[in-house]
């Protein structure tokens, strides 16, 4: 699935004058060993470390910054936008047949942390099924909740599977895999090879409508390759003046594929008053809502991470206490955390099953149980006689 990527650089101190040394940098490797055959293993550096952990900082917070992980959000109605999971568990022990829900962040920690979830990315005006009556339990955050939300959307991605040839993604039979991009409207997840028309090889875009889409709203090819244009208050009062009519005039031709949307083209949509009926009636008002977009969900995630302290600087300030020897046997041993981490939310990854806190506790655990053999079995081999 297609992600919004971005960086942060963090200002390193490097000055090899000083008595403790140059913190590991691009030109100071925290690792360095030589291969089999003449070839050298590089190994990895502080910088790309920090810069992994930023990166994976940021994109956690794109899509679950602007979510709560504590509390459900079933009080709040049908929120605007939010991270979403469907429970494959809960959905087959409903009462023996399927019935399609999902559930807010908090409930996919809190009451579902060992069972098979499904990530949905983000949906718009969705209030948290958990515990209603698709469910075999109550949710443990908020027990009190309506049988049923029935103004939320359902689709096959709460089934686990997207695009039109309703694969899972990813797909473990599929030799060729694709990125696959999100619809505005239907908010599926499609493949670019099924879309009709791929989506441009520079990322030009900032929103994708699916041929489906666009063929069952088809007013909406007479904005294609309209120029933007700023819709101010008195645009939007000309109740008598189309500007949808006035596009129709040129002849267009409804487009039956997929079309691809540059940043601002939202403000292009007419705002008449026949134009707003024909919204509700298609139920396309979110359309006229900046902060419907993604993007505006995500840069919102984004921000609320800006106030979190960072692990980078933490590590930074921790590292710059210490001397040149310490520093690579600190990074050494965070590199070998690391790995032996990756391998275990491998396992879960693999099983499709949310890792709980105590998951990770138990990791560190065993973890730091291991440390203290090894420290043991040192001091042992080392002690006087």
């Amino acid at each position: 699935m297609s992600e919004v990527n971005s960086s942060t650089e963090k200002d390193q101190e490097a000055n090899s004058s000083t008595d403790k040394g140059c913190i590991p940098s691009s030109s100071c490797p925290i690792l360095e060993d030589s291969g089999t055959d003449g070839e050298e293993d590089q190994g990895v550096t502080l910088v790309e470390v920090l810069e992994e952990q930023a990166q994976l900082e940021e994109d956690a917070d794109a899509v679950l910054g602007g979510s709560d992980d504590k509390n459900c959000t079933y009080s709040l109605g049908y929120v605007k936008r939010q991270a979403l999971y469907a429970c494959i568990t809960c959905m087959k022990n409903s009462n023996g047949k399927t019935q399609l829900a999902g559930v807010c962040l908090a409930c996919s920690l809190d009451c579902h942390s060992s069972h098979e979830m499904v990530e949905l990315y983000t949906k718009r005006n969705f209030c948290c099924d958990c515990g209603n009556s698709k469910f075999p339990s109550k949710c443990s955050l908020n027990p009190e909740k309506s049988e049923v939300n029935d103004k939320n959307h359902y689709n096959h991605n709460f089934n686990g599977l997207y695009c039109t040839c309703l694969k899972p993604y990813p797909d473990p039979h599929d030799t060729n895999p694709d990125d696959m991009v999100q619809c505005v409207i239907c908010e599926d997840w499609l493949h670019g090879k099924h879309l009709g028309k791929a989506p441009p090889s520079d990322s030009d875009y900032s929103e994708m409508i699916c041929d489906g889409c666009m063929t069952k709203h088809d007013f909406l090819s007479a904005y294609v390759d309209e120029p933007a244009v700023q819709v101010t208050d008195d645009a939007g009062k000309e109740k008598d003046s189309c500007q949808l009519e006035q596009w129709k005039k040129k002849d267009t031709t409804a487009l039956v594929q997929a079309t691809y949307w540059p940043e601002g083209w939202r403000q292009r949509l007419c705002r008449c008053t026949k134009c707003l009926e024909m919204y509700s009636t298609k139920k396309l008002e979110f359309l006229l809502d900046e902060q419907d977009t993604v993007e505006w969900y995500e840069q919102k995630g984004k921000s609320a991470g800006i106030n979190r302290p960072s692990h980078n600087d933490q590590m930074m300030a921790a590292l710059s206490s210490l001397d040149r020897i310490q520093q690579v046997e600190a990074i050494t041993e965070y590199q070998s955390m690391s790995n032996e981490l990756k391998e275990y939310l491998k396992k879960f990854a693999d099983s499709k099953k949310v890792v709980r806190s105590e998951d990770i506790t138990e990791f560190f655990s065993k973890l730091k149980e291991r440390k203290r053999q090894k420290e043991e079995k040192k001091n042992t081999r080392f002690s006087p006689k």
